[in-house]
C-alpha cells in the first residue's frame, strides 16, 4: 500500500460515535418528546372527539334522510351502558345499539356522550335545557317524521347531542373539550359546534 492510502484507511478506521455524543443526542431526543408529547396527545384526543361527533351527525342525516325516504318515523336513540357510550338508528320501537368507542376504535371511558334531551317525552329537551352526561342509563330520542322534521313538540332551543373528553378525576364530568351536533329547527336544520358553544 501507498502512504496516501495507508493514511484514508487509519482515518475511516477511527470513524463512530463517542459515548459523550450518544448521550447528548439522546438527552436531545427527549427534550423533544417532553415538548411535543403533551401536544400530540391532545391532537389525538381532539380527533377523536371529531371522529365521534362526525358519527353522531351522520347518524342524525341518516335518520333523517330514511325518515322521508320511507315516509315513516325514524329515530336516533343515545344511550351510556356500563360506562360506554351507544347509539341507535332505527325506526319503530325496537334500537339495535351499537357502540361509538368500538366504531371509533378506542377504550371505553376515552369519550362521553350527553344529551338536553329529556326522557318524558319525544324531543322534549330538559327545563332548563342544560346537557346531562351522567345519566343516560335511560336512552335518549330524537325522532324525524315522514317528512325528515322533528316529530312531536317542538323544543323552544335546539336538541344538543354532545362528545366530549371526560375529566381525568371523574369519568362521567365532560372536560372543557367538546364537540355537539345541534337540531335548531322544527325542520330539523342541523349545525355543528365546539367547546363553550356545546354547553
Amino acid at each position: 500500500m501507498s502512504q496516501d492510502t495507508w493514511k484514508i484507511f487509519s482515518k475511516t478506521k477511527d470513524n463512530g460515535f463517542t459515548l459523550l455524543e450518544v448521550l447528548v443526542v439522546i438527552f436531545m431526543v427527549g427534550i423533544l418528546i417532553a415538548i411535543l408529547g403533551p401536544g400530540w396527545l391532545g391532537f389525538l384526543k381532539r380527533q377523536r372527539l371529531n371522529k365521534a361527533n362526525d358519527i353522531v351527525l351522520a347518524a342524525l342525516q341518516e335518520a333523517q334522510r330514511e325518515a322521508k325516504k320511507s315516509k315513516r318515523n325514524y329515530s336516533v336513540s343515545f344511550q351510556t351502558n356500563s360506562g360506554i357510550p351507544q347509539i341507535s338508528v332505527y325506526y319503530g320501537s325496537t334500537p339495535n345499539w351499537r357502540n361509538l368507542t368500538r366504531e371509533l376504535e378506542i377504550k371505553p371511558g376515552e369519550i362521553i356522550v350527553g344529551t338536553n334531551l329529556d326522557t318524558t317525552d319525544l324531543n322534549k329537551v330538559t327545563s332548563p335545557a342544560t346537557v346531562v352526561f351522567n345519566n343516560l342509563s335511560t336512552a335518549r330520542t330524537v325522532t324525524f317524521d315522514y317528512m325528515g322534521a322533528l316529530a312531536g313538540t317542538s323544543p323552544s332551543t335546539g336538541i344538543k347531542v354532545v362528545v366530549a373528553n371526560p375529566r381525568p378525576a371523574n369519568s362521567t364530568n365532560p372536560s372543557n373539550s367538546k364537540r355537539c351536533v345541534i337540531i335548531e329547527t322544527l325542520i330539523g336544520g342541523m349545525r355543528t359546534a365546539k367547546d363553550s358553544d356545546c354547553n
